[in-house]
């Protein structure tokens, strides 16, 4: 370590940072980075990105092809690396989070330790917003204890947009939950025909706010047929098993409560679950979690890891009766395009001063006030002698007089 902070110290100043795509020489910087980032100093962070890793080293060469053409795996991989001097500073890993691509997601920002983090970080992800032009809104996941990755993310315009809790629930919990059986009359698999459902249970799930950063709509709950294979190769080649359903109101003729879970048929993994409930509906936590534990029990003995939300109270405090452990807390942010409006422009609004552009429209003197009085007066007669100069167009004076009035003939 002291030897690499020693040869980035030795680097020219004046070697310019470049920020680019990443290419198959990066991939041994990336490890590193990957291994000492702030990103990895959180249990689920860590194990999701060296599980990354090793899978981009296995498909690089097929997700670098498809990144080339549209086509549904064109951003599957869509990462920009900060290179100085042959050296790699950083990497910042972006994805579209809905189909219209009107947000866009910063899945992972990974600096190395001897540089300057907030310099580093920030012309990476001023370079995805300035490249990416089709992203009106930017969000992110950072755990709360992070306080590096916050101080990046605020610096560049991210706001608090809510909380989440990530909950794990241990085999003997799990075998307890399995034991009662779940009253759930209208349980139903999900398909395609059933979206619609599910995207109106998304928008009332969720506040106004984020449902607007989110900006999905009722293609995002859709699967095409390139989807379906490629979804079912992965869990193929992964040993996994992916199982959804959802509960419908035949009165409401609504969705109430969705969950899916993804197992690993080893036993190797923890399994993941994700539970989507109204709010008019709360009573469906237990009976979501039980159906949930039953299916497990078909599989090996495996810990079950889910989230909460902070605008969905009732989940977290059945969570918290049931003996659920917390593993970690995170914060999700959010970055709207009007930053990206304000920053790209040279002259801003607040430094528009109305008094100095108008100046031209101000007063030569100082206005004398004068008084103003509503009831009639006398009219004066001007003197209307003409000079002599002038005689010769009296006629033409006299016709443009006006009109005297009686009380000025009598005088």
């Amino acid at each position: 370590m002291a030897a690499r902070m020693k040869m980035t110290s030795l680097l020219p100043r004046n070697l310019s940072v470049i920020i680019r795509p990443v290419q198959h020489r990066d991939l041994d910087g990336i490890d590193r980075l990957t291994k000492e980032s702030f990103a990895a100093y959180t249990p689920k962070g860590a194990s999701v990105a060296s599980k990354q890793v090793q899978g981009l080293r296995r498909w690089f060469g097929f997700l670098k092809f498809l990144s080339w053409f549209p086509n549904p795996l064109q951003y599957r991989f869509c990462a920009y690396v900060a290179e100085q001097g042959r050296t790699l500073l950083g990497m910042v890993k972006v994805s579209p989070f809905n189909r219209t691509r009107s947000t866009w997601r910063v899945d992972r920002v990974m600096l190395d330790r001897a540089t300057d983090n907030l310099g580093i970080g920030s012309q990476l992800l001023r370079h995805c917003f300035e490249s990416i032009l089709e992203a009106r809104t930017w969000i992110l996941e950072v755990n709360i204890n992070d306080k590096e990755a916050l101080a990046l993310y605020r610096q560049n315009g991210f706001q608090r947009l809510a909380e989440m809790t990530y909950w794990e629930i241990t085999p003997e919990l799990l075998a307890e939950l399995g034991k009662s059986e779940p009253d759930l009359p209208n349980l139903l698999p999900v398909s395609n025909a059933d979206a619609q459902l599910l995207y109106q249970l998304d928008t009332a799930s969720m506040p106004p706010l984020m449902r607007q950063v989110f900006d999905r709509q009722t293609q995002d709950f859709k699967t095409s047929l390139f989807g379906t294979l490629t979804d079912a190769i992965k869990q193929w080649l992964s040993k996994t098993e992916v199982v959804s359903g959802y509960v419908f109101e035949p009165q409401r003729k609504a969705a109430i409560g969705y969950f899916q879970i993804s197992l690993d048929r080893k036993g190797q993994e923890p399994y993941v679950a994700t539970l989507m409930v109204h709010p008019a509906y709360t009573w469906l936590y237990p009976e979501l979690l039980s159906q949930l534990a039953r299916i497990a029990q078909d599989f090996p003995k495996q810990v079950l890891q889910l989230a909460s939300a902070d605008y969905q109270p009732e989940g977290e405090e059945y969570l918290e009766q049931i003996g659920a452990n917390r593993i970690e807390h995170t914060l999700v942010m959010s970055r709207s395009v009007w930053h990206k409006v304000r920053e790209s422009k040279f002259v801003s609004l607040e430094g528009i001063q109305l008094p100095e552009m108008l100046q031209g429209l101000q007063p030569a003197r100082k206005p004398i006030p004068g008084g103003m009085s509503w009831v009639p007066t006398q009219q004066m007669v001007p003197d209307r002698s003409v000079p002599n100069n002038l005689s010769c167009s009296n006629s033409s004076v006299e016709a443009q007089r006006p009109p005297e009035s009686a009380d000025a003939e009598q005088e």
